[in-house]
């Protein structure tokens, strides 16, 4: 038996949707009057398929109710999906998910073991952080009396019934696997890949995937500007010829390459053309502020690495540098971040650094001609050196990671699990 909390777009796709999938389910809105609809068969908003799902299930499947404490007894598991707006401030309102739980908690009897799942969207370490000690706040040990995960939902307004019913990925957010098992139960026999991580990687999830579509759109809106203000540029056509890139398509090195964490982007192309076409843009009297944060942002990173080592690492220790070249499968070193990387530990006074790089070696040293040591493999770099810090993503490195990892490993590339 499942309680959905909230009746609107997330939670009466997500009560239906488990209806569809023979779980008895209990709804439960606050909002009188979108109640009284809903029991009459008939939803508040628009979205393909639910007023027929709802029509099928109410009644059956699906169970409306005004007395939430029916509802807690005979569930198992319950699933907030009351609304976060923004505040002025542009931070969450979270009063809606403290009031659900308060009333959730007012129903439970000890020692009753139920399930709460945050589907609500809220910030990373929002459950860690605020939900929890509310919870413990209310009398109730969180992982003993009381489970709590988070659920995010991946829903697509148009398409939230298909998106819920065949998604690509479930994400579980637990502190302890029993909660945890308990949600990852109810979603097996949905057949696709289900990630059980921590409370704030589960969080964050979400907001990586709507803050990248974010960005897209305002990449694309940013860059027609800059069209505009250039001129004699056809706008359509040059994105209708950008999509055709095969990348988008599951090529080898496609998108998904790309919209990875590093330690900074390098090569001949991408600092060279995004730096032309900022100073293009100005030229022509418009400031293109996306454009401008990526390569600041490019550059925070270099500067991260080298602050997150010297803050971990004395100046008399060895260091060893994994991968010169820009990226892997080449020995193009230009404007690579493992140069400014090691400039930046010179600075602070390392001076015992040794690189190592499958192909780009003889490259850099030409190009840079640095005050450090080279390895020729990289199992005379290990035996010298006790912390390594990778900034290439390198095959050789993740084949032979079990003799890098017993070093203290700072990896820049996230190579390893």
């Amino acid at each position: 038996m499942i309680t959905v909390i909230g009746l609107g777009f997330v939670g009466l796709t997500t009560a239906l949707g488990f209806s569809d999938k023979g779980y008895s389910v209990y709804g439960y809105d606050i909002d009188q009057k979108k109640k009284e609809m809903l029991t009459k068969g008939n939803i508040p908003f628009y979205e393909p398929y639910l007023n027929e799902k709802l029509n099928q299930h109410l009644n059956i499947g699906f169970k409306i109710v005004d007395d939430l404490q029916e509802a807690v007894d005979n569930s198992e598991v319950i699933f907030l999906c009351v609304g976060t707006p923004s505040k002025i401030d542009g931070s969450a309102h979270l009063g809606y998910i403290f009031d659900a739980i308060k009333s959730i908690t007012a129903c439970i009897k000890k020692p009753n073991f139920k399930v709460l799942v945050i589907k609500s969207t809220i910030p990373p370490s929002t459950t860690s952080e605020r939900i929890k000690p509310y919870i413990e706040n209310l009398g109730f040990k969180v992982g003993v009396d009381i489970g709590l995960t988070n659920n995010p939902e991946f829903l697509r307004e148009g398409y939230a019934w298909e998106d819920f019913m065949n998604p690509d990925r479930i994400v579980i957010g637990q502190e302890e696997d029993k909660s945890g098992q308990y949600v990852e139960s109810i979603y097996q026999s949905f057949n696709v890949p289900i990630y059980r991580v921590s409370l704030n990687t589960a969080e964050f999830i979400k907001y990586l995937s709507n803050t990248l579509l974010a960005t897209l759109i305002s990449f694309a809106n940013e860059q027609s500007l800059i069209a505009k203000y250039i001129g004699d540029i056809d706008i359509k056509k040059s994105f209708q010829v950008l999509h055709l890139d095969k990348r988008w398509f599951g090529a080898p090195s496609n998108m998904t390459s790309y919209v990875y964490p590093g330690c900074g982007f390098g090569g001949y192309c991408l600092p060279k053309d995004t730096m032309a076409l900022v100073n293009q843009a100005l030229k022509n009297s418009y400031s293109p502020e996306l454009l401008k944060g990526t390569l600041n942002v490019n550059e925070t990173m270099k500067e991260f690495v080298v602050n997150d080592v010297a803050g971990k690492v004395t100046e008399k220790e060895h260091i060893g540098i994994l991968g010169l070249a820009f990226k892997p499968n080449s020995n193009d070193i230009r404007d690579t971040p493992a140069k400014s990387i090691i400039d930046g530990l010179l600075r602070k006074g390392y001076k015992n650094i040794i690189a190592y790089d499958p192909m780009a070696i003889e490259e850099f040293k030409e190009a840079y001609s640095l005050p450090i040591e080279y390895s020729s493999d990289l199992k005379s770099l290990l035996a010298k050196v006790n912390h390594v810090v990778i900034l290439t993503a390198w095959d050789e490195f993740l084949l032979n990671q079990e003799s890098i990892k017993k070093k203290n490993v700072f990896d820049y590339r996230y190579i390893y699990d």
